[in-house]
């Protein structure tokens, strides 16, 4: 049987040409609401890259904290607060030291997406909608059971609301997998100007009312 045509590499190897680095990293950007199937989607990406990239939920990075029991919910805000602009930061630093990265993350708070934008290169960003209806984000809940019920539905509407992504895709009728292999095949062609660089360029009131340009989306399930 013959071997597997391997994918080729989504940036130059640093191994093979003797060269400096690359200035950065791609950042694949999964945002989606909770129990959208972002997770399944990374884990599904990862082996089929044909590069070295890493994984970085934002659900790794609250795991990595303790929080006191006690803590008042000011102070709990504040301590989310945190942790989330730290996990755009090692983003960030992973990706300028030229680490392709699978990005998990809600953005559920505009603040989210405004600090994001400050920090990312934008050409170097393909920012993905992970998207699911809500009838199944409910029975997901439901059955995982590590959610507080009605989570994903509270975040539903924030989450997209930007208006604006490079490529889209709906796990209540696509898989993982599928989903997985939609995205690797897009990467050859990535806009220009890529959905960051767009999105940056507007003011934020603008981005706030959800009135981004939607020209150019790729819906992976057209």
């Amino acid at each position: 049987m013959a071997a597997a045509p391997v994918p080729a590499p989504i940036t130059p190897s640093l191994h093979s040409t003797g060269e400096a680095p690359p200035a950065g990293g791609l950042i694949i950007f999964l945002n989606g609401t909770s129990s959208s199937g972002k997770s399944s989607i990374a884990r599904e990406l990862l082996p089929i890259l044909g590069d070295t990239c890493f994984s970085m939920p934002v659900d790794a990075f609250h795991a990595l904290r303790t929080t006191p029991p006690d803590l008042s919910p000011d102070r709990l805000a504040d301590v989310l607060k945190r942790t989330w602009m730290g996990f755009h930061r090692a983003v960030a630093g992973m990706a300028a030291g030229g680490n392709n990265v699978v990005v998990d993350h809600v953005l559920s708070e505009r603040w989210r997406l405004f600090d994001c934008l400050s920090l990312f290169v934008p050409q170097d960003v393909v920012l993905v909608g992970v998207r699911c209806p809500l009838p199944e984000l409910e029975r997901r809940e439901r059955e995982r059971g590590d959610r507080p019920p009605g989570l994903a539905a509270r975040q539903l509407a924030q989450v997209h609301a930007h208006g604006v992504y490079d490529i889209e895709c709906d796990t209540g009728t696509s898989s993982p997998l599928d989903c997985a292999r939609q995205i690797r095949d897009f990467l050859p062609h990535r806009p220009t100007p890529t959905a960051f660089e767009r999105l940056k360029s507007l003011p934020h009131e603008e981005i706030r009312r959800g009135v981004a340009h939607k020209g150019g989306i790729c819906n992976i399930n057209q």
